[in-house]
């Protein structure tokens, strides 16, 4: 698979800190959910599988190149509509996948239809003030970043129990986000009337993804290649400084208002 920003799916040269934080994101969320069958909303690759073992786990994405092959039922669908009955999974995941869709109350709203009355849905996403810019979205696949209360509020009308939490990361791993800022600063800085807004999104994706095989592959990197899913941990207090958002969601409403997303 051609290695791009919309998934992750590598864990060469200084793609590797990106690949180990999802697997810490889903190993998070494999312990604030129960046993059983899971929903996998979003699930890219397949790096998920081994994370949530030894639960069976249903991995949904639209893209059906990034599901071939996987060791697990996988659907093509969108995150928010699925084929599964209501009521139909005792746990639903949504790793770094509700940011891709401009409406994420409505992917909260599918989580919460096919969620059993006393499961639990999972969300991360990136945290707004931590990634790439607090007041701009740079990475072309996103639709939508959020704080912790955007988050909050994208999901709450879907379930009548919401806890926060936060992923962190180690002091190696934050000299590695350290410098990839450093390296976002002098690449923006050349467009400083951000003129980039005019440019098609298309086009911006292949840009956006030329660029960031060129910083990432060119060269190797002892400090990216450092990095382990050990270097992340949850946390409850701070969560404006944590580098994703954790939405730990109970009590699925079965007719949830979808003018919920930010």
């Amino acid at each position: 698979m051609k290695v791009t920003g919309e998934r992750v799916s590598t864990t060469a040269g200084a793609f590797n800190p990106t690949f180990q934080r999802h697997r810490a994101a889903y190993r998070a969320a494999a312990e604030l959910i129960g046993p059983g069958r899971v929903l996998d909303l979003g699930c890219g690759t397949g790096h998920s599988i081994g994370e949530l073992a030894p639960r069976e786990s249903v991995g949904v994405d639209i893209d059906a190149a990034s599901l071939a092959g996987q060791p697990r039922q996988t659907v093509v669908a969108d995150l928010r509509d699925t084929p599964f009955d209501g009521e139909s999974f005792p746990s639903v995941v949504c790793i770094h996948a509700i940011e891709h869709v401009p409406d994420p109350g409505r992917v909260a709203a599918e989580a919460a239809r096919v969620l059993e009355p006393g499961g639990v849905a999972v969300f991360v996403t990136p945290n707004r003030l931590t990634f790439a810019r607090a007041d701009e979205i740079v990475d072309p696949y996103h639709e939508v970043e959020m704080d912790q209360h955007e988050l909050r509020a994208a999901v709450e009308g879907a379930f009548a129990e919401v806890e926060m939490l936060g992923l962190f990361g180690s002091e190696r791993y934050g000299q590695f986000v350290a410098r990839e800022a450093r390296t976002l600063d002098r690449l923006l800085a050349i467009d400083r009337l951000r003129l980039r807004r005019r440019v098609p999104n298309r086009v911006l994706r292949v840009l956006y993804d030329t660029a960031l095989r060129a910083a990432r592959l060119r060269r190797k990197d002892p400090l990216a290649g450092a990095i382990t899913v050990d270097d992340f941990f949850v946390g409850r207090e701070g969560l404006d400084k944590c580098l994703d958002l954790v939405a730990v969601c109970r009590g699925p409403r079965r007719n949830p208002g979808l003018d919920s997303a930010p």
